[in-house]
């Protein structure tokens, strides 16, 4: 099993501490909003000034910087500065009564766009390289999703049916729970969890390992109770709030990894894939006009 401990190269510490949140203590979570809502002000804040203004002690900051995957807290505060020196940081507007219908398409246009680009900063080329072998090397993928979720696993299990794999499509609980009992290793288990935490995946994943399957998850929690049994984890960008569940920008940022996914795997496997590719065209073209 393998977890993603710290930051690959290249990833946005300030993405990635939102991506943890959830996992964090009370504590670290005082230290992460100071981090998150006045980043240039911790650039300059020494060790104990970050720990004074969010009321903890030194070794709390020392902690998160660490769970962060940083040596310590002047390495963290280094690559802080870079990042906000080499990156654009866009804001966009809330939506608002006034609004007219171009300012309206206008604005979510740009927020999409930011999601995208946010998902990319944590997407982590080892981690989707160690999916697309397992894929490749799998007698056959299941897809896990349940609730909104479930049709990001639905889009995922039909892109890869069309360029020749075997897949399967589970969405109900209890039908996971004995798919997840019939794997083995030859099998690859692929859920799609915005969350991280839903229970129903995360009980089916852990039998599902314990028969040796190897086990991708696409998730917008770095640092979730799924993440523990992952072999693979391809993070994306989500801003969702439990009255928010199945927001379009969280779905936009799985497809817009699963396009990447699906594109990388066609191209190492072009042989089989092109060959699926032409026979399912084939397949369907009396269903057309």
């Amino acid at each position: 099993m393998s977890r993603r401990e710290t930051l690959q190269p290249g990833s946005n510490t300030l993405l990635m501490l939102s991506s943890m949140y959830n996992s964090l203590s009370k504590t670290e979570k005082k230290i992460a909003d100071i981090i998150k809502s006045e980043p240039e002000s911790v650039v300059y804040s020494t060790l104990t000034d970050l720990a004074e203004k969010a009321r903890t002690g030194d070794t709390s900051v020392l902690r998160l910087c660490r769970k962060l995957g940083f040596s310590g807290y002047q390495e963290f505060k280094l690559t802080l500065a870079q990042e906000l020196v080499t990156t654009s940081r866009k804001v966009h507007s809330e939506i608002e009564d006034g609004d007219d219908l171009s300012t309206i398409a206008e604005k979510i246009t740009a927020e999409n766009k930011m999601f995208i680009e946010n998902t990319f900063e944590l997407l982590d080329m080892n981690e989707l390289q160690k999916a697309i072998n397992a894929i490749a090397a799998a007698r056959k993928i299941t897809f896990f999703g349940i609730g909104s979720s479930s049709n990001t696993a639905a889009d995922a299990k039909h892109r890869f049916m069309r360029i020749g794999f075997n897949t399967e499509l589970v969405t109900d609980s209890h039908v996971m729970a004995m798919a997840a009992t019939l794997m083995d290793h030859q099998d690859v288990v692929f859920a799609v969890s915005t969350s991280g935490s839903t229970k129903d995946i995360v009980d089916a994943v852990r039998i599902a390992k314990s028969n040796g399957c190897y086990f991708i998850c696409l998730t917008s929690q770095a640092k979730s109770p799924v993440t523990l049994y992952a072999d693979a984890v391809l993070l994306s960008c989500a801003k969702e709030s439990p009255l928010q569940g199945g927001a379009f920008q969280s779905k936009l940022a799985q497809i817009h990894v699963l396009d990447i996914l699906t594109t990388a795997t066609v191209l190492q496997n072009k042989e089989k894939a092109y060959k699926a590719i032409e026979q399912t065209s084939k397949g369907i073209l009396d269903k057309l006009y």
